[in-house]
């Protein structure tokens, strides 16, 4: 199996701060750490997004894992990427359901519906590129505008540990005591535990947290209670799709936001990595369609590849496919597992927030660099002009509506870095 054979380095590589490659990979034991902590990045968002639209968390995370495996084989296993819940598909889902906001869903099957007609449509965009190559992409996305969308992915998704994961002022301040208990780990600190940064943060904050409000009383007491109960086993509630043509036609367009960041994401892991990754892309679209499909079959939500997993590897320069491997396995029989889930939510609001502006901020810094490894030219008004409208779109969340359709900050900074690219080239 060719996909499967990744070359081993030892565990030295670490301690020397070197970088482990897609087709490369960490003996077993460090392989299965480093999955985890993938599962832990992509889990707030991938249990928070079908939150958010009525949907099951346990199949969303199920659906996850099973997506991340579709598309490591899909693209050969030279992609490193994990799929998770997609953000774009909120909007759309709330419009076509007409959803409340609170509790279960109960046009559910007309949201799947719609989010498998978007991994159709996906697909069939992934096919064309595989047919007919990347050029014409590098024409519309020089490395201008790839970084500024790369930066924009991290920019647009600020607000929600800003606004959303910090209730009062005490969880402002762990906040602040959790970014900084993981960049203490990440300058600190020296192989196996700095590549862990995350997870060893997260773990540092949790403990502080429980000391000042278990045992001081300071916030909201950290709550084990769920653990114990939850079930170690227990199936998730599949759902089947309904096939609507208005719902359809209302979810399927999110394929392009879905090109979009998969392309961005792509470019991102292209840059850290050195290797060129652009071939795979039409493969990479057409994994990640297959993998919305199934996961909208069962009942799950549409998936992306997940910029927070970009973060953790940005963080930790281990891009080794085998990584995702482990982590779509974990996922997957996590998903069978109500007692994990229970865990995870666990973990206090404010933690994962402080871990989440981590992360989200290592996605921009990633679209900034690939600015500076390309020696992109500031002076030159065009570049200048594109970065600039681009970055305050996405970070600012600028949403145009057509009809029911509504695009979005990541979607408008994308379209509009590539349009004004174009427009403002035509006079050369």
């Amino acid at each position: 199996m060719g996909m499967f054979n990744w070359k081993e380095k030892s565990s030295d590589v670490l301690q020397q701060g070197g970088v482990i490659g897609p087709d490369e990979r960490l003996p077993w034991p460090q392989t299965a750490v480093m999955g985890i902590q993938h599962v832990i990045a992509m889990f707030g968002a991938t249990v928070l997004a079908p939150i958010l639209m009525g949907f099951d968390p346990n199949v969303a995370i199920l659906m996850s894992g099973v997506g991340t495996l579709i598309f490591f084989v899909i693209t050969g296993g030279k992609v490193p990427s994990y799929l998770g819940s997609s953000f774009a598909f909120i909007g759309v889902v709330i419009a076509a359901t007409a959803y409340a906001g609170k509790g279960p869903n109960a046009n559910l099957g007309v949201a799947l519906g719609g989010i498998v007609a978007c991994g159709l449509l996906y697909t069939l965009i992934g096919v064309v590129v595989q047919a007919i190559g990347t050029g014409w992409i590098e024409r519309f996305m020089p490395p201008v505008v790839t970084g500024s969308v790369v930066a924009v992915i991290g920019l647009n998704l600020a607000g929600i540990p800003v606004k959303n994961m910090a209730a009062g002022n005490f969880d402002a301040w762990m906040q602040l005591v959790t970014f900084v208990s993981v960049a203490l780990v990440a300058v600190m600190t020296r192989g196996m535990v700095q590549r862990l940064l995350i997870l060893v943060g997260l773990i540092v904050a949790s403990v502080i947290y429980a000391v000042l409000t278990n045992g001081l009383g300071l916030g909201k007491p950290l709550d084990l209670s769920g653990i114990a109960s939850a079930a170690w086993v227990g199936m998730p509630a599949f759902t089947a799709p309904v096939f609507e043509a208005n719902a359809m036609l209302l979810i399927a367009p999110v394929a392009i936001i879905l090109v979009a960041e998969n392309l961005g994401h792509i470019k991102a892991v292209t840059a850290m990595t050195g290797q060129n990754l652009d071939t795979y892309m039409g493969r990479a679209f057409i994994g990640d369609g297959v993998a919305t499909m199934v996961s909208g079959g069962a009942g799950g939500t549409g998936v992306t590849t997940y910029a927070e997993n970009i973060g953790v590897m940005a963080a930790t320069k281990i891009y080794s496919t085998a990584v995702f491997v482990v982590a779509g396995a974990i996922a997957l029989l996590l998903g069978f597992s109500p007692k994990f889930g229970a865990l995870i939510q666990a973990i206090p609001l404010p933690v994962m927030g402080g871990v989440s502006i981590v992360v989200f901020g290592l996605i921009a810094v990633a679209g900034a660099k690939i600015w500076v490894d390309n020696k992109v030219d500031f002076s030159d008004n065009r570049n200048l002009l594109v970065a600039a409208i681009t970055l305050v779109l996405g970070t600012g969340d600028f949403t145009l509506k057509f009809g029911q359709f509504a695009l979005g900050g990541i979607g408008t900074a994308t379209f509009g870095a590539i349009l004004l690219w174009a427009l403002l080239g035509r006079k050369r």
